[in-house]
């Protein structure tokens, strides 16, 4: 089956700092066939953004679509406090890159 990813197919996808012990991340579509197709292609369950983003399964807060702006909700419980010593992005800036290249069914 032919594939292609979600960056090809969104119009926004990106991170960013929801907390001190939370991540957030938009998927947004600028079409709703598009939008509807990934919605319904099951590339952007919880189980599957928890082994994305290697966390477990309580780790994923909430993954859900928001039909009237199109868009695709992913928080994840950080593994440490922002602004913690290893912190990495403090802003959660740069966390969206995994999403970049998840295989959508076409």
């Amino acid at each position: 089956m032919p594939h292609t990813t979600l960056r090809k197919i969104a119009k926004v996808v990106r991170s960013k700092n929801a907390g001190p012990f939370e991540i957030t991340f938009d998927v947004i579509f600028d079409n709703q066939e598009k939008y509807e197709h990934v919605k319904h292609s099951d590339a952007l369950t919880p189980e599957k953004m928890a082994l994305l983003y290697g966390v477990t399964d309580e780790d994923v807060l909430v993954c859900m679509f928001f039909d009237p702006a199109m868009a695709f909700k992913l928080t994840l419980r950080r593994s440490w406090g922002q602004g913690t010593v290893g912190e990495r992005d403090t802003f959660g800036a740069q966390q969206h890159a995994p999403l970049l290249d998840i295989q959508i069914p076409v």
